[in-house]
């Protein structure tokens, strides 16, 4: 869809439809009492007889108003004024959007962006009518013989700014909404591909793909290489598939070469049967998103490389598959890490942790600024935060900070959870150095003080996206999240927020 940023008054736009506001107790927004004044009267005549009310989720097209030079006006309800916070914007956007997408009309004038919503200001606005638009009009039609037949998409969204000094902010604030979701198309389309698709070498691929249009440097490390570095935990998950795995190296390098990098690391099993300890069958067709951390690794990197970022970015992907062949790890099993350390799988479906481990090891010879995992990681992140936030746990305070702002900034929050010392308890083994599962009780936490065994050496932070990486029942599907939030936190990270 193309993106336009215009400042003018609504009744004076040669649009297919102008977009305007209402709230509660039918009162208009500044660009609907435009409208109003323009037409004579003729909204006001409307909403006095009730059509509109300005309740949350309410729309009405209205043709042919008088004084206008639009084809249709669309009001949109937003609810109380008073409560018109972030979420209130963002549901009016796709309000709008969905009902211009339902009409088939092909392109519009959105006067939403202008509306002040509390604590947040004009770029935030505009970006997130793009994220909010572009996600709204996201369909994922790859692998239907035929398309849903529906109306004319649209094609063309313009976003009014109040005044002509504003056209600049506005259309930076565009383009950065339009890479941010580019960044979560790419990753929603590779998490909702089924696990016969989207296998190791097809994640490689498309990552070489992306390396290939963006300029970034790419290696792809196959199983004798991965064997070579002493992998041992990562490989004793991918020896239970008959897909060999992948080892993926990516360099974004917008930044000065002395610069250290910022390391993304994420985790990507393309399908997770728990292995022997196999999962139970229902729902276990959503377990193709269980690579959907190294999906939004590869999101932001395209974003970065999008917007040019002056940062310098690694992205590295263990990916496999978890599946309980003949060679499978058993729960007992003893293997190996990179760093050295043992560790007894007492529960092979806690296999994510086993290939981060050794990634997080391999980070060490980049001399990383910092690096953060994310991981459709824990059951127990679903428990504690739901489908909202992000989990997040952290062996530093400030970055842990930086990534709690960012996740502000883009609407696509995480919380923070307690990493301390007391938790490793859980992890003690008789026969290694550690165990992979420490019970039941705070299960997010003790997945993160495993991993943190292996980052000492650097500050490192863990996003665990069980809970935010996808949707089930009927709009089941992958969200992108937590692109948003990576691009805010390596923007502000490059002095570009």
């Amino acid at each position: 869809m193309e993106i336009g940023i215009k400042s003018g008054s609504p009744e004076k736009q040669r649009s297919a439809c102008v977009v305007a506001g209402v709230f509660e107790h039918r009162k208009p927004s500044l660009a609907a009492e435009i409208i109003d004044q323009a037409s004579g009267g003729y909204l006001a005549d409307i909403l006095r007889r009730g059509d509109m009310d300005g309740k949350p989720g309410s729309t009405l097209l209205l043709h042919n108003v008088p004084g206008v030079l639009c084809e249709r006006v669309l009001l949109v309800g937003l609810g109380k004024e008073r409560e018109f916070r972030d979420r209130q914007y963002r549901d009016a956007v796709r309000d709008a959007i969905k009902t211009l997408s339902d009409t088939g009309v092909a392109e519009a004038t959105l006067y939403l962006a202008d509306i002040p919503v509390k604590k947040r200001d004009l770029v935030w606005n505009i970006e997130q009518a793009v994220t909010v638009a572009e996600e709204t009009l996201y369909r994922f039609e790859q692998m239907k013989s035929k398309p849903e037949e529906s109306r004319k998409s649209l094609r063309k969204l313009t976003l009014a700014v109040p005044r002509r000094g504003e056209l600049a902010i506005g259309e930076a604030a565009a383009a950065r909404g339009k890479a941010i979701s580019a960044g979560m198309k790419l990753a929603k389309d590779l998490g909702n591909l089924p696990g016969n698709i989207c296998t190791p070498a097809y994640l490689a691929d498309q990552a070489r793909t992306l390396a290939k249009d963006t300029g970034i440097s790419i290696e792809v490390l196959e199983q004798t290489d991965i064997e070579k570095l002493g992998m041992g935990s990562f490989l004793s998950v991918a020896k239970g598939s008959d897909e060999p795995p992948r080892f993926i190296v990516l360099h974004y390098k917008g930044g000065d070469k002395k610069q250290k990098p910022v390391v993304l690391v994420g985790k990507g099993i393309t399908f997770d049967s728990g292995g022997i300890s196999i999962k139970p069958a229902p729902e276990m067709d959503e377990m193709k998103y269980d690579m959907c951390g190294a999906a939004s690794v590869l999101g932001a990197l395209r974003a970065v490389a999008d917007l040019k970022l002056p940062i310098n970015v690694t992205g590295l992907i263990p990916t496999c598959e978890n599946m309980p062949n003949g060679r499978a790890n058993k729960p007992g099993d003893v293997v190996t890490s990179m760093s050295g350390q043992t560790i007894e799988v007492l529960n092979t479906d806690a296999e994510g942790r086993l290939i981060l481990c050794d990634a997080l090891t391999y980070a060490e010879k980049l001399d990383p600024a910092c690096v953060v995992d994310i991981a459709t990681l824990t059951g127990a992140c679903v428990i504690a935060l739901g489908h909202v936030a992000t989990g997040l746990l952290s062996n530093d305070d400030g970055l842990a900070r930086e990534l709690l702002h960012a996740g502000e900034e883009a609407s696509d929050r995480c919380w923070q959870l307690p990493l301390w010392d007391d938790y490793a308890e859980q992890l003690k083994s008789n026969f290694a150095d550690m165990a992979n599962i420490g019970g039941r009780a705070g299960g997010t936490i003790t997945a993160a003080v495993f991993l943190s065994k292996f980052a000492k050496k650097y500050d490192w932070a863990h996003l665990d996206i069980a809970g935010t990486a996808w949707k089930s029942g009927k709009d089941k599907g992958s969200t992108g999240r937590p692109v948003p939030l990576l691009v805010h936190f390596l923007a502000r990270r490059a002095g570009a927020a």
